[in-house]
């Protein structure tokens, strides 16, 4: 081996423990050019370039060498980094009261093929499971992509190890149906390589918009949604998901916010996910929900259409002051710097984005004192870009083990 060969293959030794950051980096827009990634890295620039051109040989970035240097810059411009998006692809799914929908996802979050959603969700968790991985693989099949991992998100708690689905409230499956081993099996057994993993929906949305939306570049997040029915929330520390001891952390859905309110599902009264989902908004609003769409869209309809008629704004008013109490308990408790809105929550945010804020900055100390911002989310189905973020994660954290 020549002088200069060895130097290369010096510095990729180096920086084998580097891989993984550095392809998270890339994946998260983080390091969009060699030099961020050399300085965010702490490595020499030789060192930044062979791990590049390392994670440019498997198929997962690639380097442009020629990129134009920028207005007012100078200097010889670095070399622009950004993930291949003919590379890998993992299967994403997500599961919730009015249907599913499957997506192969490529880093970067990007969506690179979406099955028609089903409408209805069956009792047997393994036959709604098999139509889910059954459209996974058509969409692999016609893609022509190599897939290397999957991820399901689910609308209930997840313990952890088991991967059982402790509460799904708003399906018909029994609690404790343990869907991360039928979703392991329905993927192994229809051919589909890598691993399979599953979580709550919430969680994994959380996920998503730390890495490629709203909660980018926040160190304690919290995230609050609704979906088509219930409430739920998760958190973000120091990049990481908080799901506690048995992944179980931050059911907010059954914080109590109104002791006299309608009867919860979990055995209490006046939760926020009896109070503050598309449910109780269309009837506070009066409204006779019916079954041509979700109830989700129906709420949302009415928010962006009709929030000038008086039942519509006086049932959003409500809403915003249960879901206002229910966020200020919460940053009593978590001081998080930075609170995300999902679902009908971010439409109710956007409807009245000020009687929600002085809700929380009134009921919290931490309110007063300086404020936390509160936001939309910003991705579409990010919990199904969560679910994709579980498949790869094995992937970032050591590319070479999983991909040679």
């Amino acid at each position: 081996m020549n002088g200069k060969a060895t130097t290369t293959r010096t510095r990729l030794d180096r920086g084998r423990s580097a891989l993984g950051p550095a392809l998270e980096l890339v994946h998260t827009g983080r390091a969009p050019t060699r030099a961020v990634l050399t300085a965010e890295l702490g490595v020499t620039r030789a060192t930044a370039g062979a791990v590049a051109a390392e994670l440019e040989a498997l198929g997962l970035i690639r380097v442009d060498s020629r990129p134009g240097a920028g207005a007012g810059s100078q200097g010889r411009p670095s070399h622009r980094l950004a993930v291949d998006e003919s590379g890998p692809v993992v299967l994403a799914a997500q599961i919730h009261a009015d249907g599913f929908r499957a997506s192969l996802i490529g880093l970067g979050g990007r969506t690179v093929a979406t099955a028609p959603g089903c409408t209805t969700v069956q009792a047997d968790p393994a036959q709604v499971l098999g139509e889910v991985v059954a459209a996974g693989a058509q969409l692999l099949r016609e893609t022509g992509r190599r897939c290397v991992g999957a991820g399901l998100a689910v609308p209930s708690a997840v313990a952890e190890p088991e991967g059982t689905a402790l509460n799904p409230l708003h399906l018909a499956w029994q609690p404790g149906a343990p869907v991360r081993g039928i979703f392991a099996e329905q993927v192994a057994g229809a051919g589909i390589a890598g691993p399979a993993f599953t979580g709550n929906d919430v969680n994994l949305a959380a996920l998503a918009e730390h890495r490629h939306g709203a909660g980018r570049g926040a160190q304690h997040l919290l995230c609050v949604a609704t979906g088509h029915r219930g409430v739920g929330g998760a958190l973000v520390l120091d990049g990481r998901l908080h799901s506690g001891s048995a992944g179980l952390a931050l059911e907010v859905g059954h914080l109590t916010v109104n002791p006299e309110g309608r009867p919860c599902h979990c055995g209490s009264r006046g939760c926020l996910d009896v109070e503050a989902d598309p449910l109780a908004f269309l009837t506070a609003a009066g409204r006779d929900p019916g079954p041509e769409v979700s109830l989700l869209q129906q709420s949302r309809d009415m928010l962006r259409g009709e929030f000038d008629e008086p039942a519509v704004r006086s049932a959003a008013e409500r809403l915003i002051d249960r879901l206002g109490l229910g966020l200020a308990g919460l940053v009593n408790i978590l001081n998080p710097d930075r609170i995300i809105l999902g679902g009908l929550h971010r439409e109710l945010l956007q409807a009245d984005p000020d009687r929600l804020r002085a809700v929380v900055a009134d009921r919290s100390l931490w309110g007063r004192s300086g404020g936390v911002p509160i936001l939309p989310c910003t991705l579409e189905h990010n919990s199904l870009v969560g679910a994709a973020e579980l498949a790869w994660q094995p992937i970032l954290d050591d590319p070479l083990t999983v991909l040679v």
